[in-house]
């Protein structure tokens, strides 16, 4: 085998069909395109969202509101995720930014806020970007210490 007698497998390539190769072929004429219309036509080049003329689904839909450029998007934990972090070992008095990235529930760019889902036994001082009222109440009275980052 060198590479002036190299072929495909016997059967893996079909003969595409010859169009507008003359009338005998079964193919010439319209050469499959059928009559008139953009699609025979050469150049066309099918528009997204074009429905032939209908009004596309894009303008008939109502549009509304509004994208705010400036959206904080904050990474919610709840007060539960913690306590499982202190009964699972990972976590003895202090919770930061590295600690949760350390434990996958927080990306190394992404804005924390802890929630007050669940409770806390535990007393931890707990370091992030935003708390509710219901989580930094429940952090104080299980004798820890909420910091504001």
């Amino acid at each position: 085998m060198s590479l002036d007698n190299l072929k495909p497998a016997k059967g893996s390539v079909k003969s595409g069909k010859r169009i507008a190769r003359g009338e005998g072929s079964g193919h010439g004429g319209t050469a499959t395109r059928g009559h008139n219309g953009a699609k025979s036509r050469s150049g066309y080049s099918r528009k997204v969202g074009f429905e032939g003329g209908q009004m596309p689904l894009q303008r008939r839909v109502p549009k509304f509101g509004f994208t705010n450029v400036n959206r904080k998007e904050y990474n919610g934990i709840n007060l539960d995720k913690l306590q499982s972090l202190v009964e699972n070992g990972k976590v003895t008095d202090t919770v930061n930014l590295t600690v949760l990235i350390e434990n996958g529930l927080a990306g190394k760019n992404d804005l924390v806020k802890i929630l007050g889902g669940g409770e806390l036994k535990a007393k931890l001082n707990v370091t992030a970007h935003k708390f509710t009222a219901t989580a930094k109440a429940a952090i104080e009275a299980a004798g820890g210490e909420a910091v504001t980052l």
